[in-house]
């Protein structure tokens, strides 16, 4: 009986319990990678956009109706109240970040996901949401319309 200890050159036992075992390693390494990084994705950087010209005119949003549109990575809503004023806020719900809409026939914001209703100055009324809506700077140059954070 031959002694592998003492052996100088690797049996084929040794070679082959080798190759599975770093096989094996690669498949875990080869499958485990993708998993962890779909599990925690990278960090992405906000937006910093500060000012965003609309794609549409003041024209195009009549008194007592809302559009939404896009600020840097997140969602904005347009109102123009029934006095014809023009105010802007963050469309994310403070609760549970549903987007919010303007509803015409109550005259004030939702939000459709817990029944949250914000006033026309974005103050939290009813529902769950905790906080009022962060409110934007409107400006109105000739047939632009230019929505800014405040500072």
């Amino acid at each position: 009986m031959i002694d592998e200890a003492k052996s100088p050159e690797p049996s084929r036992r040794k070679f082959l319990n080798w190759l599975l075992g770093t096989s094996v390693g690669g498949l875990l390494l080869a499958t485990g990678f993708p998993v962890s990084r779909y599990l925690i994705p990278p960090e992405a950087a906000e937006s910093a956009a500060t000012t965003v010209r609309l794609p549409f005119g003041p024209e195009e949003v009549p008194p007592n109706t809302a559009k939404i549109f896009k600020f840097g990575s997140k969602a904005g809503i347009l109102v123009r109240t029934p006095a014809g004023e023009l105010r802007a806020f963050e469309a994310t719900c403070t609760h549970l970040n549903c987007t919010v809409q303007y509803r015409e026939d109550i005259g004030h914001i939702w939000c459709a996901c817990h029944n949250g209703h914000f006033d026309l100055n974005g103050i939290n009324i009813s529902g769950p949401p905790p906080r009022p809506l962060e409110q934007f700077v409107v400006n109105e140059l000739a047939d632009q319309i230019v929505v800014s954070k405040g500072t």
